[in-house]
């Protein structure tokens, strides 16, 4: 069975993995630089991608260590080759060039976006195709349709603020620190979603905006007179994401041919988007474990695969294009 190493670093994530037959996760080793950044509010490119040259190669020797492998024991190798940050990406990506010229191996880039759709194919739970897709994470908010491996087809994305990006952006206005998802839901759960904030339904299409009601928390704040009722704050903005996350992607389902829907990525781990989707969508849905939903390389090395698997290799100069969308 092939095995594929996978290098993710397209963000803060610096992550090595093996993966067996394009399912079978043998190691997954993630370094995350959350409290790296913590103190900036955000993440910073340029201290992200030297922390990637730091624990690269330690992460890839866990790996490798974990999975029972040396590197004469993998088949080919796979790599995020965007979108991301530059500088992050480089490292992971001149890294795998690196291997795949001195060991001889395959090597192919993968598309961040499409990787976190096969967290589901590591979980065991393969969605039945054509499916609709949504990704949503602190990068990226995108709705396509799967048709097949290699075949996605892009419906809509955010025309502004990714969704995971608009929580990092309300937490840090009320003052519950980063990463701003997982500090919002923690606050929400002690609160009530009892203030009307705005939803931008965008009609006619299947993108989304969040700008509107990240705008529209600020102003209620300027407006309040403190102690903010930061829970009921929070569990108001989580509750205005998730309808539209949902909304928008309940209308794709009325209007294409799919099968089951996907929700992959960071936000996924969201507990309200879950179970308001499981509870509101009329076909499957489909979502990985939490451990699964942030990047990871589990999921490059098992698009790796599937890419692979239809002929796709890096050239003979290993030259990778950077990947802007999905494709």
């Amino acid at each position: 069975m092939v095995k594929v190493l996978g290098i993710e670093t397209s963000c803060d994530e610096t992550a090595a993995a093996v993966v067996e037959g394009g399912t079978h996760i043998l190691s997954s080793v993630v370094a995350s630089q959350v409290e790296l950044h913590a103190r900036y509010g955000g993440i910073v490119p340029e201290v992200a991608s030297r922390q990637h040259v730091l624990t690269i190669l330690p992460v890839l020797e866990k790996a490798l260590e974990e999975a029972g492998l040396g590197l004469g024991g993998v088949d080919a190798i796979a790599v995020t080759s965007g979108p991301g940050l530059p500088g992050s990406l480089l490292v992971g990506m001149s890294l795998a060039k690196a291997l795949a010229m001195t060991r001889k191996l395959p090597l192919v880039g993968v598309n961040h976006l499409e990787a976190h759709l096969y967290s589901l194919w590591l979980a065991g739970n393969p969605p039945p195709l054509p499916t609709l897709a949504l990704l949503v994470s602190g990068g990226h908010t995108e709705l396509a349709m799967m048709r097949d491996h290699g075949d996605i087809q892009p419906l809509g994305r955010t025309r502004d603020d990714a969704a995971g990006e608009a929580m990092d952006k309300a937490a840090r206005l009320l003052g519950l620190g980063y990463p701003g998802g997982p500090a919002i839901e923690r606050a929400a759960r002690q609160g009530e979603a009892r203030f009307p904030l705005p939803r931008s339904p965008i009609k006619g299409s299947y993108d989304f905006s969040f700008s509107g009601v990240k705008t529209a928390l600020r102003r209620m704040l300027e407006e309040m007179a403190g102690p903010f009722p930061v829970p009921d704050l929070a569990a108001s903005f989580q509750q205005a994401v998730v309808d539209m996350l949902v909304v928008k992607t309940l209308e794709a389902i009325r209007s294409l041919p799919v099968k089951a829907v996907m929700v992959a990525g960071g936000v996924a781990a969201n507990t309200l988007l879950r179970e308001t989707f499981l509870a509101r969508c009329p076909i499957p849905v489909l979502i990985p474990p939490i451990s699964l939903c942030t990047d990871n390389a589990a999921m490059v090395a098992a698009c790796g695969y599937f890419r692979l698997g239809r002929g796709e290799r890096a050239p003979r100069d290993l030259d990778i294009a950077p990947t802007l969308t999905w494709g």
